[in-house]
């Protein structure tokens, strides 16, 4: 008798014990433990970010970042439909791009997460979603860049993005195939708006077609500024960071910000953005990475090294890329331009194989 209750005993010691490691591991299970990887799918230019991610590694109790990057020829549109394709199973983490529709036709896919950024107060409403799911990082211009010996008069060179389609200009002017990054938001941004003091958003169609006709397409606008700094071009339509470069390195060219005049639709340009993907593999990860992402900080870097990017955060008023106190520059909403993106991007396609 006494046998068998020392065996009960010791099955009753044995269940609770059981139980009570289930319970600990269960509530274990529900402390939020660290992460030491975080994966990452970047557009934004290799040489920029590298440095600010290995910075962001460096920093004690940070992961390390697995990083996915976007060759030229696929600028962002690559990784966009990446996390798109992954929608059921998320390989990304964090999306850094270097611009803004992709990062919206996201959004609207219903991908990112939507989430309190930290931001001052007094942020722009047009660098943040209206449902917090993105945030925006520095910016870029779009701007016309000039070779001096082969249009050695000011007065001779092309003051709009719109002469990209004159006749006077074939052969002699360059553009991105506009099917990647931010040349296919500037198209798809004119296809929407049309282009104030040009042409209005119904006569974006034959306008493109005259591009077609006049202008050489390169494969990038790093090409596009390499090919005007040369001389195979006379100017040529580009980024203010590709821009930059050549001017920085000696070449004899001149960046013209385009569309200036009063009646005309200013300069566009797109900034940066920052997400997270909903249901990545390491979200604890993936709020510090995006934390720091989309700090002060780290666009501080953008904005005073060589990516030349416009600041956004209030207080980066000491990047080297400034607006003149007069220079003008478009008004978009950006999640509404995102909205014709289908339709301008079939247009692309068939004006541009």
């Amino acid at each position: 008798m006494l046998f068998s209750v020392n065996i009960a005993l010791q099955r009753d010691t044995v269940l609770t014990l059981g139980l009570a490691i289930i319970v600990v591991t269960g509530l274990m299970g529900c402390v939020p433990r660290s992460e030491n990887d975080v994966v990452l799918y970047c557009s934004t230019d290799r040489q920029f970010a590298e440095p600010i991610l290995d910075a962001f590694e460096r920093r004690e109790g940070h992961p390390t970042v697995a990083r996915q990057f976007d060759v030229e020829t696929s600028k962002t549109l690559g990784l966009a439909t990446r996390i798109l394709e992954e929608e059921k199973i998320p390989r990304c983490d964090v999306f850094w791009s270097g611009e803004i529709l992709h990062t919206i036709r996201l959004q609207r896919a219903g991908v990112l997460e939507s989430r309190n950024w930290r931001l001052p107060t007094d942020w722009p409403k047009a660098f943040v979603a209206s449902d917090g799911t993105w945030v925006a990082l520095g910016a870029r211009a779009r701007v016309i860049l000039v070779n001096k010996k082969r249009l050695p008069n000011e007065s001779d060179w092309p003051r709009s993005v719109a002469e990209l389609a004159a006749s006077r200009w074939k052969g002699q002017c360059g553009i991105a195939k506009p099917l990647y990054g931010t040349t296919a938001t500037h198209m798809t941004t004119l296809a929407t708006l049309g282009l104030e003091g040009s042409f209005n958003r119904d006569e974006f169609e034959p306008w493109l077609r005259q591009v077609k006709d006049s202008a050489v397409v390169l494969g990038g606008n790093k090409q596009v500024a390499v090919a005007v700094s040369s001389g195979e071009l006379s100017w040529g339509l580009t980024d203010t960071d590709d821009a930059l470069i050549e001017l920085e390195g000696g070449a004899p060219v001149a960046v013209v910000y385009p569309d200036q005049d009063p009646k005309q639709a200013g300069c566009l340009m797109i900034p940066g953005t920052v997400a997270v993907v909903k249901n990545g593999p390491h979200r604890i990860a993936a709020k510090l990475l995006a934390d720091y992402l989309s700090s002060a900080e780290t666009e501080r870097r953008l904005t005073l090294g060589n990516a030349a990017q416009f600041a956004i955060w209030p207080s980066n008023d000491k990047s080297i890329a400034k607006k003149a106190a007069d220079m003008k520059t478009m008004n978009v909403d950006f999640e509404e331009v995102a909205k014709n993106w289908d339709n301008t991007f079939s247009l692309l396609q068939k004006e541009f194989p």
